[in-house]
């Protein structure tokens, strides 16, 4: 009797090369993401982990090597059915138009909408769960151009999962929030997503938040070098020192273990 074929990861990345210009951000990366996990990117200024965030979202082209989300080359997704199963928060968002809150993180649902169909109560029920997974219901009439930079970060991370994804990947999500919202709002991202079995994929600059929310790590360390592995398997203390080219100290803290500049 045949054994039964067991799934293939959310995300799968075999040989895979990025670069930009002449920066080499991984040489044939082998690298398999699962629902349900949490990892975060982190490396230097400059080392490529935004270029390589965009090239695992299929908006930009690798060098070589290929991408795989549930077993299908990401290359064969048409651009709706890949938004329905993969969502990506950018560093930066600009909001040229006057809309509400409650509207722009409606647009979440577009990629389950037909051309030219409203969204339904239950797309509004959505949207509204998802600004009160952030502390923003009493945001959703204001217009989201008179928002501070930490709440329209959190009107972008509840747009997000509104868009109900799979796989959610996220550049630089504590982007312009205070230190309790950062932890509040990590913390709620987090959990959702693994109560719900989806991934996270987060670049990050500060290892401590890495080392509080994330199980699995991958480290760019130039010139197509990475590391990657269960989170306390990576987060090591010399390899962090390489990473950064800077000598630290580990701190184990009631909240795990953090690291500090010497």
């Amino acid at each position: 009797m045949a054994e039964p074929h067991s799934a293939p990861p959310l995300l799968r990345c075999v040989d895979l090369s990025v670069q930009i210009a002449d920066v080499v951000v991984t040489r044939n990366l082998q690298l398999s993401i699962e629902a349900g996990q949490c990892w975060c990117i982190l490396g230097r200024n400059g080392v490529g982990k935004t270029t390589l965030l965009h090239t695992l979202a299929g908006l930009r082209t690798a060098r070589s090597g290929s991408i795989a989300l549930n077993g299908r080359a990401l290359a064969a997704y048409k651009r709706r059915s890949l938004a329905r199963q993969l969502g990506i928060l950018f560093q930066n968002h600009e909001d040229p138009f006057p809309a509400t809150v409650l509207e722009s993180v409606l647009q979440g649902r577009h990629p389950h909408l037909r051309a030219w169909q409203w969204e339904s109560a239950e797309d509004n029920a959505i949207a509204r769960q998802a600004l009160a997974q952030f502390g923003l219901e009493a945001f959703a009439g204001r217009n989201v151009q008179t928002l501070s930079g930490g709440e329209r970060q959190r009107v972008a991370l509840a747009t997000l999962l509104a868009q109900d994804t799979q796989l959610l990947l996220l550049d630089e999500p504590s982007n312009h929030l205070d230190l309790h919202q950062r932890l509040e709002a990590l913390g709620r991202l987090v959990s959702f997503c693994r109560a719900n079995n989806k991934a996270l994929v987060m670049v990050l600059h500060d290892i401590n938040l890495a080392a509080r929310f994330a199980d699995h790590a991958l480290l760019v360390l130039g010139d197509g070098e990475t590391r990657h592995g269960r989170q306390s398997d990576i987060l090591d203390t010399g390899i962090l020192e390489r990473l950064y080219g800077h000598p630290l100290v580990r701190l184990d803290t009631p909240g795990g273990p953090a690291w500090l500049p010497r």
